[in-house]
């Protein structure tokens, strides 16, 4: 069997097992197994738990784990519903004012977690069933609770930044300066989006009124102090890292602990939340750490298969311009996101575009803020967007998943036009460097 006959097999036997509904970690493992015996036999397998070795004792992956607890402890905490409240105050009367709000909460909790998920069920609990209940369109409501939750894939401490710096091995600390710029142009697309409709419709997003702003904030200046405190714990973490204060990993520790000095401040502490956390972070680490273990042993027997080459010759072959190739790389984790989440498509395609993109001669910093960009839509793509199922868990028994598929349908023709100007743009990511 011939490299390129070998590819095809391994890609069928990946989709085949999909359908079985076995875990991604354990389908790459097996197949990894199969090609290794297959192919080489028993004596290439060190070299194949080397390569997984490498990936479970790299140092940076400390900070997964601390900014999953981070974010976990926020979600069990009242910051974050204070912080949504408090930004009802400068809200006021704006038509969409409340989802415009929803988005300014959801940047704010990306750059304090990084985490997509919990987002979407914060967001789904707190904004939307006010917006629904406000009047506001049902499909506008729904899609930018789940847009604004899918900032966490771009906004420092992204964990997709922190997996493709340590896939790519580039910093991680340029990687989260690269992606403030476009992701700040992702919230306010999202917000012109808002605002635009809402002042063509106003019936899609009615202006509050004296009678419906129920706000347990009496001023300006008391939500004020509550949006202090999650802004204060957003400088601990990026103001350390910018200012060359701490390294990423140790600034992840650091919003643990700031975030644990202001729950205990704030009367909030219980063995109990510690408990639920501790476990949360455990589970989603495993997750994610299993996936890297299952990928780098597949793509590491497939490289010495001489599958990096054959995939290398082959694109590097296309007679067209670079930046053809570059669209032809996000085309296929477009469709593989309809599929796998985004750290299978991590592990399993970046290896092997990565080092296409610097023969290219193109910034490898570049290539991980338009995989972020990428990684944003397929968070929300059907058929296996996972907002979609986070946001089905907490809405109201009339919202279908019919319903979340359209909805989103808007926000990632955003994304895809925000994806694009950073392919003709690439200085909107990399100014800062």
């Amino acid at each position: 069997m011939d490299i390129g006959t070998a590819t095809i097999v391994m890609i069928a036997a990946i989709f085949g097992l999909l359908v079985t509904g076995l875990p991604l970690a354990f389908i790459t493992g097996l197949v990894a197994m199969v090609f290794t015996f297959g192919w080489f036999g028993e004596m290439a397998l060190p070299l194949v738990t080397s390569r997984v070795f490498s990936f479970i004792t790299e140092y940076s992956l400390v900070a997964v784990p601390m900014f999953v607890l981070m974010a976990s402890l926020l979600d069990r905490s009242g910051i974050a519903k204070d912080l949504f409240n408090a930004m009802r105050v400068f809200a006021g009367r704006l038509p969409g004012g409340v989802a415009v709000q929803t988005i300014v909460v959801a940047f704010f909790l990306a750059a304090l977690s990084g985490i997509i998920g919990g987002e979407i069920v914060l967001l789904g609990i707190l904004a939307l069933p006010q917006m629904l209940r406000l009047g506001y369109d049902k499909r506008l409501s729904i899609g930018v609770v789940c847009a604004g939750g899918a900032l966490g894939t771009m906004m420092p401490p992204s964990i997709v930044l922190i997996i493709y710096g340590l896939i790519a091995s580039v910093s991680i600390a340029e990687l989260f300066t690269a992606a403030i710029t476009p992701a700040v142009i992702l919230m306010g697309s999202y917000i012109a989006y808002v605002l635009v409709r809402c002042l063509k419709n106003p019936e899609m997003g009615p202006p509050l009124s004296a009678d419906t702003q129920d706000n347990p904030f009496d001023s300006k200046l008391e939500a004020a102090k509550a949006i202090l405190l999650p802004g204060m714990i957003a400088f601990l973490v990026l103001g350390t890292i910018y200012g060359g204060i701490a390294s990423v990993t140790e600034a992840a520790a650091m919003g643990v602990f700031g975030v644990m000095l202001a729950i205990v401040l704030r009367g909030e502490f219980s063995i109990g939340m510690l408990h639920h956390s501790l476990g949360q972070t455990l589970n989603t680490c495993g997750m994610i750490i299993w996936i890297g273990i299952g990928a780098a042993a597949l793509v590491g027997v497939y490289n010495l298969m001489g599958g990096n080459r054959f995939v290398s010759g082959m694109i590097l072959g296309m007679e067209v311009a670079p930046i053809v190739i570059i669209l032809v790389m996000m085309a296929i984790m477009l469709v593989l996101g309809l599929f796998l989440d985004w750290i299978g498509i991590a592990m399993l395609a970046l290896p092997i575009f990565l080092p296409i993109v610097t023969q290219l001669g193109y910034d490898p910093i570049w290539f991980g803020i338009l995989f972020a960009v990428n990684m944003q839509v397929s968070f929300l793509s059907p058929p296996f967007g996972p907002a979609a199922f986070y946001l089905k868990s907490v809405a109201p028994p009339e919202i279908s998943l019919k319903d979340i598929y359209l909805s989103v349908l808007p926000f990632m023709a955003i994304q895809l036009l925000v994806l694009a100007a950073l392919l003709v743009w690439p200085q909107l990511a990399i100014w800062p460097l």
